[in-house]
């Protein structure tokens, strides 16, 4: 596999963004490019049972996200490509960003409109992608060094990470 000189896969045989986002309302897109930014805040944020977590989680989930520019789902890429190509700098209000409830209505929404309007493959890698940004967070290690993302969640983290899988319909 060829790279870019960014170390990024090669886009050789890939569309630069797909036609299916043209099937997506604003409000829709809109939704389905902030959830992943609003579960990495979510996941990183404490809770009952769950302690704030810090910059060695955020760059986890960061890396979690970028991870999607290699997702075989041309869905996945482009809500990478969206999320990368935001500059305006408007910040979201903290609270919707980090309420859980309205986290997993949000992703409950998020369900619904990939089960209308999208490829069936690239509906469940996005769903599985946005859970795989939370476990990422959930699981990285604090401390200095190489990150590290590999010990087991913690009980609270669990029923985080479950909620979420729950509502975004993956079992």
């Amino acid at each position: 596999m060829s790279h870019s000189v960014a170390g990024e896969p090669s886009s050789a045989g890939r569309r630069a963004a797909p036609l299916t986002t043209a099937v997506y309302s604003a409000a829709e897109w809109d939704l389905l490019t902030s959830l992943p930014g609003r579960v990495l805040v979510a996941a990183a944020a404490a809770g009952p049972g769950r302690t704030e977590r810090g910059v060695m989680a955020g760059l986890a989930g960061l890396d979690a996200v970028a991870a999607g520019r290699a997702s075989d789902s041309d869905l996945v890429r482009a809500v990478v490509a969206t999320i990368y190509a935001r500059h305006d700098g408007t910040p979201q209000p903290a609270e919707r960003l980090t309420d859980l409830v309205d986290l997993l209505a949000a992703c409950r929404a998020a369900s619904r409109v990939l089960r209308r309007r999208a490829d069936p493959a690239d509906s469940a890698a996005y769903r599985q992608w946005v859970q795989s940004v939370a476990a990422r967070v959930c699981r990285a290690v604090p401390g200095t060094g190489a990150r590290r993302v590999d010990p087991p969640a913690s009980p609270a983290d669990r029923r985080f990470l479950d909620r979420l899988g729950a509502a975004l319909d993956l079992g």
